[in-house]
């Protein structure tokens, strides 16, 4: 099937469904490492600098294998056998995470895991891409299965650990894998009709102006997930050492990911009445005022309501990053346009941000690395600002 070909109506919904149940996959599977391999690092006795060390090895291999499988992908139109091969591959990898707790040996799996679950959320996207067609502004309808799925994992999982324990999170996040690679194979196969050539970037008129856009945009993304580095990294190791269990630890993740769900159903209306530039700007202060709420809050309320900001740090700022870079992508390259944007930021960013989270926390403590994370937050988005206005 050709990129530009119009699907009726039966079969663009069965695409959209098939997209669906691979974002509810993936991010079933995120709601369990995410919250919670870290904290499992943690009952190893790891330090704060290892943890950081072996969450942002992950976040470099991402940086350098997203792209080079984004621009096979594109080359040699091949997304759909590299997706599936991959999901394969990652979740065959990650089995040996079941036979040892040495750091090092750790490092390596990671490595190798990493090399092969970098490109599937890159690839995700530009599915979802290519099967909404002119209903692009419509994504979050496609997405919010994600936020569910991760909703009803981490506050089912929270139990579970409390009766059982944290190892049982690597046969969980196996388990999904697997079900996630088998669902891969009803991916569509959509392909550009006609490319004659290769470019990452729109040409034409406004070719320079798309670069500029696109190289600002890319740097102040990086910093809003380099802000991020102490939630997705530190945060459930912080709110053990504030006295709260895995199961207020589940909750409160899930309660983020439930604050997504209107802004993901009301995508749509969003776009259609706001910029996608205000909406990112708005998205960093909302980000930078989260953070600094995690720097000063102890109890449950205030930790509660911070959380519910997740829609704008998260919710809004992903749709609209991702509508911007596929406006900013040529055709025949819209996997290495959203590989380039996982890339640089949940790679690049989160990396530097787990790197030196990793760092100060055993200086600072918990508390302290969510105080950096709100200047960070706050810088990208007054450059942001800055740009678009100068722009105008």
């Amino acid at each position: 099937m050709s990129y530009n070909t119009d699907m009726d109506k039966k079969q663009r919904s069965s695409f959209k469904f098939v997209i669906s149940s691979q974002y509810f996959l993936y991010f079933g599977v995120m709601g369990i490492s995410l919250p919670y391999f870290n904290l499992y690092c943690y009952h190893l006795d790891f330090t704060g600098f290892q943890i950081g060390v072996l969450s942002a090895l992950r976040s470099v291999v991402m940086v350098v294998f997203s792209l080079i499988w984004g621009r096979l992908a594109d080359r040699f139109q091949a997304r759909r056998p590299i997706f599936i091969a991959c999901n394969f591959i990652s979740a065959a990898i990650w089995i040996f995470f079941l036979f040892t707790t040495d750091f090092r040996t750790m490092l390596v799996i990671m490595t190798c895991y990493g090399i092969f679950h970098a490109p599937i959320i890159s690839f995700m996207e530009a599915f979802a891409m290519d099967v909404l067609g002119r209903e692009k502004k419509n994504y979050g309808s496609v997405r919010v299965w994600g936020t569910i799925a991760f909703i009803v994992v981490v506050t089912v999982l929270g139990k579970i650990i409390d009766l059982y324990s944290l190892k049982i999170i690597l046969v969980l996040i196996l388990g999904g894998s697997l079900l996630q690679a088998f669902f891969s194979l009803r991916i569509p196969n959509i392909k550009v009709a006609g490319r004659t050539s290769f470019s990452l970037i729109r040409t034409g008129d406004q070719g320079r102006k798309t670069k500029r856009h696109t190289i600002f945009f890319l740097f102040c993304a990086f910093l809003m997930l380099v802000s991020h580095g102490a939630y997705y990294g530190f945060f459930s190791i912080h709110l053990e050492g504030l006295g709260y269990g895995s199961t207020f630890i589940g909750v409160i993740w899930a309660l983020a990911s439930a604050s997504e769900i209107l802004t993901m159903i009301n995508s749509d209306r969003i776009f259609r009445r706001f910029s996608i530039e205000n909406v990112l700007i708005f998205s960093f202060m909302a980000a930078a005022l989260r953070w600094t709420v995690l720097f000063l809050a102890t109890s449950p309320a205030l930790i509660l309501i911070s959380q519910m900001s997740h829609a704008f740090t998260y919710g809004t700022f992903h749709i609209a990053s991702i509508l911007y870079i596929d406006s900013l992508s040529a055709d025949e390259a819209k996997t290495t346009g959203q590989a380039l944007n996982n890339a640089v930021t949940y790679g690049l960013g989160m990396m530097v941000g787990f790197f030196l989270n990793g760092y100060l926390y055993e200086l600072t403590g918990s508390s302290g690395l969510f105080l950096v994370s709100a200047f960070v937050a706050f810088a990208g988005g007054l450059l942001l600002s800055i740009f678009y206005w100068k722009d105008k």
